[in-house]
């Protein structure tokens, strides 16, 4: 695979980090234990492991689900925007080690949660608004746009 299109795939699985934060490292948890993604002999090689696929889904799920009550942080606040830019880098480069390229990919899976964090926030904040202020379907639709779409991500990445 070419760097660049490593690095488009590391911007869009931090993309998805800023959607939802534990979807994007989750997803590539998965990848790995399926091996879609080769990460033998690597520093992420753990993350392919069933124990840690495991603890990632249930954070993942339960990241779902506390995303609908109405006490959850905004995801603009420090602490939640730090954890998107955190697990958005980690999720890029672990797509990216099993290219051989970490560090550039760290970078995109940052940066595409800072994306995904803004864009995501701004255009939930205009749909709730443009159906009347009613939050939970469209908090349920950016769930299905994360979770599709980081599944998305790993399926181009195990066949590119």
């Amino acid at each position: 695979m070419t760097h660049a299109l490593v690095l488009l795939l590391a911007l869009l699985i931090g993309v998805i980090a800023g959607l939802r934060a534990f979807t994007a490292p989750a997803v590539m948890a998965w990848a790995a234990f399926l091996d879609w993604i080769n990460l033998s002999g690597t520093w992420a090689s753990w993350v392919g492991h069933w124990a840690t696929v495991t603890v990632l889904t249930v954070i993942a799920v339960a990241e779902l689900i506390s995303d609908q009550m109405e006490q959850t942080p905004s995801r603009k606040t420090a602490v939640q925007f730090v954890t998107r830019l955190v697990t958005g880098g980690f999720a890029g480069a672990v797509l990216g080690t099993a290219w051989g390229y970490p560090w550039s990919s760290l970078g995109m899976g940052i940066i595409g949660a800072v994306l995904g964090t803004i864009g995501g926030y701004e255009a939930r904040t205009r749909l709730v608004r443009a159906t009347g202020g009613r939050d939970l379907p469209i908090g349920v639709l950016e769930d299905v746009v994360a979770a599709v779409g980081g599944v998305a991500v790993a399926v181009l990445v195990s066949v590119l």
